[in-house]
């Protein structure tokens, strides 16, 4: 309402007269500048990263590279839209937003008054980095890009090619246990039944207390995710959810009133019912569930790496995708490379556009995203006879400060959100471990061709989607659960389709249908 009004008045004027050189500016090299700017930036800050980043490693560096100084104008996580709001409404708002968590409806709105510049021109001119990875990965383009062909924030993207970092959470089942039991590695859902019952039914462990858990992960939708692809939904990725293409008429639909997620439904709960599934697993925190995976007792897992999070060796090994009992078998839990869209925005106050440009541009190099999370070799890492980049003791040598509170006073990657890409060289977490890598190479072969990033909409359709999105995800996430716990029956389902019509489904689907439209073009 606060942007209404202040749209609707006459507040803050556009600026249309912005020259984006001088003669202070250098096009290529560093410094950017020759003579220091300071730039008043906005960012999102967490609890996890110096209080101003300018206390860190990593900016320092920068800055005596650049020759640019930042002004971050640090603001915690949960004020950031409010404070947003009240800066612009008062006209005093900085000349970029970093990591600030800027929902699409806003860069749309702002984008359209020329509060938030559109950029596309500028990632031509003066981001050579980015403009290479838009040209060679044009999805991630078209996932920049509104409605009206602008773009008005610039991304995080995880590296197209690193593939384990796209489908984090991964299936895991105990080799030892396959060994005892005489079964082979479930390649079916069915087999993959008979797995988990024989688990629940033989006393695997030898200590006669019947504590094996059959399955288990920290969330169920891991378990629902997972076996999409075996009942033919989900198929263009997770950065839609709920929507996908239906492959008889080529149009979006929505896989949660299909017959397939019906089937997928029931086989879940027939799990659910015979105590396959862990019966903790609609409460249990991440300590609950790692204590637990420590004491071996789960015989199979979805989750990033069992041997790290349960400090096991060699108990684990990767699961295929499961072929469904319609013949359906593909790997769909995979992530747009498109992280976010909102990792920073230019404003018409901004006095050193192309300078900001540049300083972001960086970050999309190879050479940059080296300096943004690992550093520089021999100060902050080291690399390997192996050639693995591993960061120096004396950064990691306390044994009271979690990893995040270690690395504080040299990066600033812990808050999320920012700009720039992240390479699998460079990355630092679970996926590019070596049972996490042997996990991505088995689901290769059944990885889904195409994954959507998350679609655009004009102000039309988002205010068409806010009157019904929540309503329907909500009652189908509530369903879902009863479904499978057994709240509701399955022979409820026609009610469940009548109400999701109710809600809005209808003009739901025609505005998805515009998006994806809009997207293939």
């Amino acid at each position: 309402m606060i942007l209404l009004l202040f749209f609707a008045c006459d507040g803050v004027e556009p600026r249309e007269d912005i020259e984006p050189e001088d003669d202070n500016f250098n096009k290529t090299g560093m410094p950017i500048v020759d003579e220091q700017v300071t730039v008043k930036f906005m960012s999102g800050k967490s609890s996890v990263t110096m209080d101003n980043y300018n206390d860190t490693f990593l900016w320092q560096e920068y800055e005596k590279m650049t020759n640019m100084h930042i002004d971050w104008g640090h603001t915690p996580n949960d004020s950031l839209e409010h404070k947003r709001t009240l800066d612009i409404v008062a006209g005093d708002y900085p000349e970029a937003y970093y990591g600030a968590k800027v929902p699409d409806h806003e860069l749309l709105e702002n984008g359209q008054h020329g509060i938030y510049l559109a950029l596309d021109d500028y990632i031509d001119e003066y981001m050579p980095n980015l403009k290479s990875l838009l040209d060679d990965y044009p999805e991630i383009e078209k996932g920049l890009t509104f409605p009206d062909g602008h773009i008005y924030s610039l991304p995080t993207i995880y590296d197209p090619e690193f593939t384990s970092l796209h489908s984090q959470i991964k299936p895991y089942i105990r080799k030892d246990w396959l060994e005892q039991l005489n079964m082979d590695m479930p390649e079916t859902t069915e087999e993959f039944y008979g797995y988990l019952k024989s688990v629940k039914e033989t006393d695997v462990m030898g200590n006669g207390q019947g504590d094996e858990i059959p399955f288990s992960a920290m969330d169920i939708d891991h378990l629902f995710h997972y076996l999409k692809g075996s009942f033919g939904i989900g198929n263009r990725g997770n950065s839609n959810e709920y929507i996908d293409i239906d492959p008889e008429t080529g149009e979006v639909r929505f896989y949660p009133a299909t017959e397939q997620y019906k089937d997928l439904l029931k086989y879940m709960h027939k799990l659910y019912r015979e105590n396959l599934i862990d019966q903790n697993i609609y409460i249990m925190d991440y300590q609950e569930f790692t204590e637990q995976g420590a004491k071996g007792v789960y015989g199979s897992v979805l989750m990033s790496n069992p041997e790290e999070s349960f400090s096991l060796e060699d108990e684990y090994i990767a699961m295929p995708a499961l072929e469904g009992p319609n013949g359906y078998k593909s790997w769909t839990f995979v992530d747009s490379p498109l992280v976010r869209r909102d990792g920073f925005v230019v404003t018409d106050r901004n006095n050193n556009i192309a300078a900001t440009l540049r300083w972001v541009d960086y970050f999309y190099s190879e050479e940059g995203a080296e300096l943004f999370f690992m550093g520089k070799e021999g100060e902050t890492f080291e690399i390997d006879n192996k050639g693995n980049y591993i960061y120096k003791s004396d950064l990691t040598n306390s044994e009271d400060l979690s990893l995040e509170h270690k690395l504080a006073p040299y990066f600033t990657y812990m808050d999320s959100g920012y700009p720039g890409i992240i390479y699998e060289q460079f990355y630092q977490g679970d996926a590019s471990l070596p049972l996490s890598i042997e996990a991505m190479e088995k689901l290769k072969p059944d990885m889904i061709d195409e994954v959507w990033p998350r679609f655009t909409y004009t102000k039309e359709e988002l205010d068409t989607l806010v009157n019904i999105e929540i309503d329907l995800h909500k009652t189908v996430d509530e369903m879902r659960t009863n479904f499978i716990i057994g709240r509701s029956s399955i022979d409820e389902w026609d009610e469940y389709i009548e109400t999701l019509n109710e809600i809005g489904l209808s003009d739901y689907l025609d505005v998805k249908q515009s998006a994806y439209e809009r997207y293939k073009k």
